[in-house]
């Protein structure tokens, strides 16, 4: 019997292990999506002040919907969070001038966060019809959301806040900074979707591509549109108003260790003003604006401080919006702005009410001293929790110090409560010649507009300002410079829509950006049924 064999089956080969060379090549592919989400993050910081080149914004949300469109959610997750980083790495590096790398750093990888999840968010309504306007809308939501959590929020480099001049500028007056963050990035969206389109194209004709231009487009028409809305004209007649920058003895948060010394710079810069006037140089102001911090020492309880403040107001025979470390009635410190006429002395007060995390108090100071002992230099500071108007002369004045200028609803309440003028006292001595002071300016300026009010910017170190109803920078001082500003101003008392609507144009665009995530996830489940069925 002849024995037969079963032949046993070809052994495969093994794979040839990767060179190092390929791996570097994978390498190198895999980078190259989170790379161009970080350019792209870094466009949009390139957008902010003080470059004028609020444009770049565009382009900078078309490159970010190009990263996004089609990718699942978790990797859109971390693109957008590379695209947080390009973009807020540069733009808070202020944050670490006086503290060091490391603050700066934590925020920035923290507030990125919020922009990963609005990357995850544009992924799964990329899919939907007309997908600009659901994704801009869910951008909307993720800044709606870091201007309030946590710690009261971060509105820092909310996308308005990076277009004071420009085409888009006007929305602000219709719908506030949401309308017009909304505007700027449905734009970048549509000119995504219309390129993409057009490098796609098959037929002349395609509706698609008429629907992603007059997406493009919309935004512009509806800032033209609303132009009529930014109106400059006095209402209630003018007021002429003086800004006094005394400047600091030094930089860093040590600025304040000579507090006398800052009070007798803004004195003595005030008598000279006042000196100006007597001699007919400039003219007699009807109000003075001080900044904040201007009187670090308690005038209520120093009788020194109090001589001098009454000495200058007495000089230049005006009311003194002062800036004071004061004590309140309950013994916890303020924040506080002080009306101090020349007759009368101390009168109506305003207590900061939207305080600083990590410098005006520390959250959680017991556990963040574990990393590091700076902690221990953050304030103590209690917040208000009353709006103020001042009456100077006649003129309603509403203080919003500093921090304040990047939240909607402070800036909102102090308008409603009668302000015809707003002051915006600040202090950034601490930032030293960072680009923080800019960043503040642009958000002053974009007030402006929203609420169709002047707004005075009294800063100890510069750069003060004085900003016309249309957002115009008419006079400004520099940095780190004694220095005086005199102008005539309108006062208005009656309100844009932005004021009228309040939160009510942030609340409709967030609803826009959840209907478009409830929609497709919907659309997800019901895919995933029909594969299973």
């Amino acid at each position: 019997m002849t024995a037969t064999t079963t032949p046993t089956p070809q052994q495969e080969r093994p794979a040839p292990l990767p060179t190092a060379e390929s791996r570097g090549k994978r390498l190198l592919r895999g980078l190259r999506w989170p790379a161009a989400a970080a350019l792209a993050g870094v466009l949009l910081y390139a957008s902010f002040p003080p470059r004028p080149l609020w444009w770049l914004a565009v382009p900078a949300f078309a490159g970010l919907a190009w990263c996004l469109r089609g990718r699942t959610w978790k990797a859109a997750f971390g693109l957008g969070w590379c695209f947080g980083l390009g973009f807020l790495l540069p733009l808070l590096s202020w944050t670490g001038v006086d503290v060091g790398p490391l603050p700066w750093i934590a925020l920035a990888l923290v507030e990125a966060l919020f922009l990963g999840a609005a990357g995850a968010g544009i992924a799964l309504v990329a899919r939907l019809p007309l997908w600009p306007l659901w994704a801009a809308g869910v951008w909307i939501t993720a800044e709606a959301a870091r201007a309030r959590f946590p710690f009261g929020g971060f509105p820092w480099g909310k996308v308005a806040f990076g277009q004071p001049e420009g085409v888009f500028l006007p929305l602000a007056a219709l719908g506030g900074t949401p309308l017009l963050g909304f505007a700027v990035v449905l734009c970048g969206f549509g000119l995504s979707d219309l390129v993409r389109r057009l490098i796609a194209l098959r037929r002349v004709r395609d509706r698609g591509v008429a629907l992603a231009a007059a997406l493009t487009a919309l935004p512009v028409a509806a800032s033209v549109a609303a132009l009529p809305l930014v109106d400059t004209a006095a209402e209630d007649g003018t007021a002429t108003v003086a800004v006094v920058q005394g400047n600091v003895p030094r930089l860093g948060l040590d600025f304040n260790a000579q507090r006398r010394a800052v009070l007798d710079y803004h004195v003595r810069e005030t008598e000279r003003l006042a000196q100006r006037v007597k001699d007919g140089e400039a003219e007699q102001p009807d109000l003075v604006l001080w900044p904040e911090n201007s009187s670090d020492i308690d005038p209520y309880v120093n009788l020194d401080a109090r001589e001098v403040i009454d000495r200058a107001a007495k000089a230049i025979k005006a009311p003194i919006s002062v800036g004071a470390v004061a004590t309140a009635d309950d013994g916890t410190p303020r924040n506080r702005q002080i009306l101090w006429d020349p007759e009368t002395g101390p009168g109506a007060f305003y207590d900061k009410r939207q305080l600083q995390p990590f410098g005006e108090y520390m959250p959680y100071r017991s556990f963040f001293r574990i990393f590091s002992s700076d902690v221990d230099r953050a304030g103590r500071f209690v917040p208000g929790d009353r709006t103020q108007v001042f009456d100077m002369a006649g003129a309603g004045v509403g203080p919003i110090t500093c921090y304040e200028a990047a939240f909607d609803s402070v800036v909102r309440d102090q308008v409603r409560a009668g302000a015809q003028i707003l002051s915006v006292p600040s202090n950034n001595a601490t930032f030293g010649r960072s680009q923080m002071t800019y960043q503040q300016l642009a958000m002053d300026r974009v007030r402006a507009v929203e609420h169709g009010r002047p707004v005075l910017v009294p800063v100890t170190s510069g750069v003060s300002a004085v900003i016309t109803p249309d957002g115009r920078i008419v006079q400004r001082t520099e940095l780190f410079t004694a220095d005086s500003l005199v102008a005539e101003v309108p006062l208005r008392s009656s309100l844009t829509p932005a004021t009228q609507l309040g939160v009510a144009p942030e609340l409709a665009l967030v609803a826009l950006g959840l209907a478009g995530l409830g929609w497709a996830g919907a659309a997800t489940v019901r895919a995933r049924r029909t594969r299973t069925e």
